[in-house]
């Protein structure tokens, strides 16, 4: 059972391989620059992305049929916790306290959205898609609100950075905001189909253009000099120690099949590629951020089917 599990699971991940390879020889060929990969990155995040979101909630959700909605976004927030307490665990054998600080961010922050979503498309069938896509949107609600924060926060580490309140509310935020708002004063009931249906299209586009992102932002991380010690201890702390953990819980709370999914996944991707962008933008020295990710989406290629498989396998002897 286990080995068929990861058969299955392997494909997918391999699935999200290839898209993720396209991108990234495409950047590597300077077929597509960096001035394209920024467009394309700004396309996903601010009309693709939040189009999916939109008619994925206003077809599937309701609050009658979700009346437990808010505790996505919670979750979202204490997987965040629980990387904290996980990394800086792991973190008191870093020896610099810049390096410290980005070690734990990319413990602490996992690629939530496009990985996962490319994950479930690749693993489920159609008629569990809308649940756990609607599961995912509402965590993202969380996950955005806190890595666009917190996050900015730690890996900045400077009194002079100013926290602007503006950085919470990414166009996903608030297509999710502003599509639960017109749920629940029924507005969605008014939406006519001739719009519905090309803002659909423009959301099935998604999945492919947020992978090729993803693969195009790993062909612009320059490798210098490997801290090889900081790599192994992230590469355990992210991608062993954090999935094995959700793991366990999910199996002691007997949790709901699609919940536990949604929770394994997210505790089993890398790091997540906005880190590099954060320290970019504020000028910080990139001590371990790009190496973290590099290395923590090629292992990754083995570790998610590994705890998927095991997910699959134990969930269906329970």
């Amino acid at each position: 059972m286990f080995l068929e599990s990861f058969r299955i699971t392997g494909l997918a991940v391999l699935q999200i391989f290839i898209l993720g390879a396209i991108g990234y020889f495409l950047v590597k060929k300077n077929t597509l620059g960096e001035a394209g990969l920024d467009a394309l990155s700004r396309l996903t995040i601010e009309i693709t992305l939040p189009a999916m979101i939109f008619c994925q909630l206003i077809k599937d959700f309701s609050f009658k049929l979700y009346p437990n909605w808010w505790v996505f976004p919670l979750l979202s927030v204490g997987i965040t916790l629980l990387g904290l307490g996980v990394g800086s665990i792991f973190s008191w054998f870093i020896s610099t306290g810049e390096q410290r600080q980005q070690f734990l961010s990319l413990v602490t922050f996992q690629n939530s959205g496009y990985l996962p979503l490319a994950l479930v498309a690749a693993l489920l069938p159609q008629e569990q898609l809308s649940q756990i896509f609607i599961y995912l949107f509402l965590f993202l609600l969380g996950f955005n609100v806190v890595i666009f924060s917190f996050g900015i926060y730690l890996l900045s580490f400077s009194k002079t950075n100013k926290f602007a309140l503006g950085s919470l509310f990414s166009p996903p935020v608030i297509a999710t905001l502003i599509t639960l708002a017109a749920i629940f004063f029924g507005l969605n009931r008014f939406l006519p189909e001739f719009i519905f249906r090309p803002l659909k299209m423009i959301g099935d586009c998604t999945l492919p253009l947020a992978i090729f992102v993803v693969g195009g932002n790993l062909a612009q991380i320059r490798l210098e000099r490997i801290n090889k010690k900081a790599i192994l201890l992230m590469s355990l702390a992210k991608l062993v120690i954090l999935p094995a953990i959700g793991l366990f819980l999910i199996l002691r709370l007997r949790l709901p099949q699609m919940i536990g999914l949604l929770i394994l996944i997210e505790l089993a991707v890398p790091s997540a590629t906005f880190l590099s962008v954060f320290i970019r933008q504020y000028k910080k020295d990139d001590l371990l951020i790009s190496q973290g990710l590099f290395f923590g989406h090629i292992l990754s290629i083995i570790t998610i089917p590994v705890f998927l498989s095991l997910y699959f396998t134990l969930v269906m002897l329970r």
